[in-house]
């Protein structure tokens, strides 16, 4: 995999960049819906392509417990099992196992805990979770890492932080002693963790950064803590990271978030709210947010967003979508998916089309502030 950077916004960090994989070309910054189990909810890969996506997620946990990672692995790996010609990406499981804090026992070998399904005792440690990837055959897979949530105290982020350098090293180990399964490559992202804590996210960085041979992946925010505390961390990491890998900032998805992120360096994006607030009728549009189940859109027969990319957002009016939504039926949660994903692909264009005119800076200081004005987004 490759990474080349196209154009540098003048005055801040902002950057576009071509990342080359086996599956396709990625123009960045990027943002990837998330297909949790194998698919992008409602969503069909044709409908993913046409919004604009070339990357998508798939998760270890979820799909190691169903369908299980030999089934997978029969069909050909992830991408042949769910007809997806693009790219790729796993995360570790990580994130699922900590945060079914309840169920799980955490020591330095690894994690053993109860799937949320039935109760059945499973261990992860960095090798199952480099096994299970590799049978996934995503084109590029996370290390196994340790996310403290964003309220945790000094004691476990530092223990957090070293488990992550171990186990990255053992992720490491584990790559270069067994071979490929698929005849494409994986490459690995490190995760820096480290909270909100200045120290701990340069050591982090610094001890994973050997590591590092096509990306790195910012971790443990969006998790708790404070807004403004999780955007500082994000403007140091831009001084930590190297400036010739892609930065994947993880599950952070708000529209003014991937913008300001975006100012401050960050190429990937992935997060659920697209495809799980779309579902529970809440909007992103050309002129904000909107809740599609209110009562003033029962008899509002305009364009649910006349300046969308798909034909949902402009062949259908917020009468007839907020009635679907309102009944439960399954087209309406299409829809509603359908048009956030298109929302934020095209969201993505646009800021790639500013920084390579050279006008990313003023353009969105333009684009938060009518946001702001807003209050939406």
């Amino acid at each position: 995999m490759k990474f080349s950077i196209k154009a540098n916004d003048p005055t801040i960090s902002a950057r576009t960049g071509i990342l080359k994989t086996d599956h396709g070309i990625i123009e960045t910054p990027v943002f990837m819906p998330v297909g949790t189990v194998g698919a992008v909810k409602t969503m069909t890969p044709n409908e993913l392509t046409d919004a604009g996506s070339k990357i998508i997620l798939g998760n270890t946990y979820h799909l190691y417990l169903r369908p299980g990672t030999d089934i997978v692995n029969q069909g050909g790996g992830l991408h042949s099992f769910i007809n997806w010609d693009g790219a790729m990406l796993t995360d570790s499981g990580g994130f699922q196992v900590f945060s079914l804090a309840q169920l799980n026992k955490i020591n330095d070998y690894g994690v053993e805990f109860r799937s949320h399904l039935n109760g059945s005792k499973h261990l992860f440690t960095p090798e199952k979770s480099m096994e299970i990837q590799r049978l996934l055959g995503a084109d590029i897979i996370m290390a196994f890492d340790q996310c403290p949530p964003g309220n945790a105290e000094l004691p476990l982020v530092k223990q957090a932080v070293q488990r992550t350098s171990d186990w990255m090293a053992r992720c490491e180990t584990y790559l270069a002693t067994h071979p490929p399964i698929y005849d494409w490559v994986q490459t690995v992202f490190p995760i820096v963790q480290g909270a909100i804590n200045p120290d701990l996210r340069k050591q982090s960085a610094e001890e994973l950064i050997p590591y590092s041979k096509c990306g790195m992946a910012i971790g443990g925010l969006a998790v708790g803590e404070e807004k403004n505390a999780m955007m500082e961390t994000i403007d140091l990491c831009d001084s930590l990271l190297p400036k010739d890998q892609p930065r994947y900032l993880m599950g952070v998805g708000r529209p003014s978030d991937l913008v300001k992120a975006v100012r401050m360096g960050v190429d990937m994006f992935d997060c659920v709210m697209p495809t799980r607030n779309g579902r529970n009728g809440q909007l992103f549009t050309s002129t904000g947010v909107i809740n599609i189940r209110n009562e003033k859109y029962k008899d509002d027969f305009s364009p649910v967003d006349e300046n969308s990319t798909i034909s949902f957002g402009v062949d259908f009016t917020k009468a007839y979508l907020r009635h679907l939504i309102k009944v439960n039926e399954i087209l309406g949660l299409r829809m509603a998916s359908y048009i956030n994903i298109a929302y934020y692909q095209n969201l993505m264009q646009k800021m790639r089309n500013e920084i390579n005119a050279g006008t990313f800076d003023s353009w969105s200081k333009k684009w938060l502030n009518e946001m702001a004005d807003r209050k939406r987004m």
